[in-house]
């Protein structure tokens, strides 16, 4: 009875041991994870177990958080490709250190513009002109391009800057799985008729993405070489402003406002914010009639000097009221190569949204968000890293694409996120200079004339987002599409797909820049928000 006895304390012991860990691999994709799923998708999460056909995937899957293991492999940037720097050349060149200048400065206090009013000084003052659709357009305050962001893309960068209208020419619409029979060609002028489907549209690629077609790679978009080293520095009290800014009276708040949620104070009389914001040096009236953009961004009509793109990016403003605006730089890839735990790499998806804002008070920029997965970052204008111009124009801010997931940073380096022991982690580096400001499709948003027409169903044609006049054609279509701009994440009896302990090898594509909280009252894009002092504090602090 004792040798049996202890052997059933052995096999209980081990049982428990094996309960344990299985529960502890159950609960830590959980606890870890920074957006919990909702039901709708634990139930969808339910039906991806079940589309495979292995009886013993489906069990290890569920139990063990191991699914798709005869799936792992190696997953390469690019095919037969070795240009790029060897995972011992990154860790060699991150321990020798990347030299940069990095202001700091101390934050007292709060100041009137971290968060957006309520009402604006004025109302939007684009209105109808004459017969049909035309619109008076509005140029883009020559304070938003004075400040706009410089971006350093990693120097082993695989997946470069991309034309939104190049990557809608390799997808088609699929809903459910089926391709939608869609009569005309799909472009960015057409894109919103999608959304009278009932389900989700995902944007899918034509080319399996393993291939790795030249779009993917979009190494047209890298940009021109600055012909010199450039001199970081340069800003000034003001932030590089000429006129100095409007400080309030008091230490009421700035940084949570908008139209509906004005500062508590009264304003003093000036300017209406549509004289200082927009800057209307030639209003154009035009037709609001939507067109295709084909393929990239002509040379023949875009300068090409140094970090000048072929791949546009997408400037949206939107005016806060009281004199704020927020400067929206969309940056658009047409994948996203994630990042590798033991060697093993996660979270890849085709097309990926990235972004900054910074937040100007009277042509004052006061702050800068940056985008970083499922969140982000924001910081005093004065604590960011500047670069000087030559032209005697202000200083402006340098900022930092992660290799593969272009999540963005204020330093060069190391990022870990989410996981513990550093086992997760964005690198940052001085590689090529793109100044986006060059080459751009820009656009003035109205949240509230969105509103009203979002209420409206049997609107056909929406007003809330115009092209400025600086390209006064440009459709408008893609940015009211609801669907993603990338595959649905690929099923569980796909060969490209593995998921372990609840990180996906692919996930689904990116939603668009309206789903980016364009209307948010604070500087960042999520309800908890705090604006750090340096980009040592950036470092130490997380979104999530």
């Amino acid at each position: 009875m004792s040798v049996m006895a202890y052997s059933l304390r052995r096999a209980t012991i081990a049982a428990s041991f094996v309960a344990g860990l299985v529960f502890l691999i159950w609960l830590l994709p959980r606890v870890l994870n920074p957006t919990p799923p909702d039901a709708e998708e634990r139930e969808r999460d339910k039906h991806w177990v079940s589309t495979s056909p292995s009886w013993f995937d489906r069990q290890t899957c569920r139990w063990l958080s191991l699914c798709g293991i005869r799936h792992i492999r190696w997953d390469a940037p690019a095919l037969l490709d070795n240009s790029g720097p060897s995972t011992f050349e990154e860790l060699k060149s991150l321990a020798l250190g990347l030299s940069t200048q990095w202001t700091f400065v101390e934050k007292t206090g709060l100041s009137d513009w971290e968060t957006a009013p309520a009402e604006k000084d004025t109302k939007r003052q684009m209105q109808a002109s004459g017969t049909g659709n035309a619109q008076i357009l509005e140029e883009v305050p020559d304070y938003v391009l004075d400040h706009a962001p410089l971006v350093h893309l990693y120097s082993g960068e695989y997946f470069w800057p991309s034309d939104i209208a190049e990557h809608v020419r390799h997808m088609k619409p699929f809903t459910r799985g089926s391709l939608l029979n869609a009569s005309k060609p799909l472009h960015l002028g057409n894109m919103a008729d999608l959304n009278t489907e009932k389900s989700t549209v995902f944007l899918t690629s034509d080319d399996d993405v393993e291939s790795r077609p030249e779009w993917l790679h979009s190494r047209v978009g890298i940009p021109t070489p600055f012909g010199d080293d450039g001199l970081d520095g340069g800003d000034d009290e003001d932030g590089g402003s000429e006129n100095p800014p409007w400080r309030p009276d008091d230490d009421t708040s700035w940084w949570d406002a908008d139209r509906n949620h004005p500062p508590h104070r009264i304003v003093p009389p000036r300017e209406s914010s549509f004289d200082r914001h927009r800057g209307l040096r030639g209003k154009r009236s035009v037709s609001s009639a939507q067109h295709p953009i084909v393929g990239f961004a002509s040379e023949d009509n875009k300068p090409d000097p140094s970090g000048y793109s072929k791949g546009p990016a997408v400037l949206i403003l939107v005016d806060k009221g009281a004199g704020i605006l927020d400067a929206f730089w969309f940056f658009f890839y047409s994948y996203n190569l994630g990042q590798t735990v033991l060697n093993i790499r996660f979270g890849n998806h085709v097309g990926d949204w990235e972004h900054c804002m910074v937040r100007f008070q009277h042509g004052v920029p006061r702050a800068m968000f940056l985008s970083e997965h499922a969140g982000g970052k924001a910081y005093l204008w004065k604590a960011l890293e500047k670069r000087a111009q030559e032209d005697g124009k202000p200083a402006r801010p340098v900022i930092y694409s992660a290799v593969g997931s272009h999540a963005m940073y204020a330093s060069p380096g190391m990022h870990p996120y989410v996981l513990p022991f550093k086992l997760l982690k964005d690198i940052t580096d001085k590689g090529p200079l793109w100044d986006p400001s060059l080459n751009h499709y820009a656009y003035w948003y109205d949240y509230e004339v969105d509103r009203d027409e979002s209420n409206n169903s049997t609107l056909r044609e929406r007003t809330s987002l115009v092209p400025a006049a600086s390209n006064p054609d440009l459709p408008t279509s893609w940015f009211h599409f609801k669907g993603y701009w990338g595959d649905d994440v690929y099923p569980l009896s796909d060969r490209r797909q593995w998921r372990l302990f609840g990180e996906y090898h692919y996930i689904t594509g990116p939603l668009g820049p309206k789903d980016k909280w364009l209307e948010r009252r604070k500087v960042c894009q999520t309800e908890k928000c705090t604006i750090v002092d340096s980009i040592e504090a950036g470092k130490k602090s997380a979104w999530y």
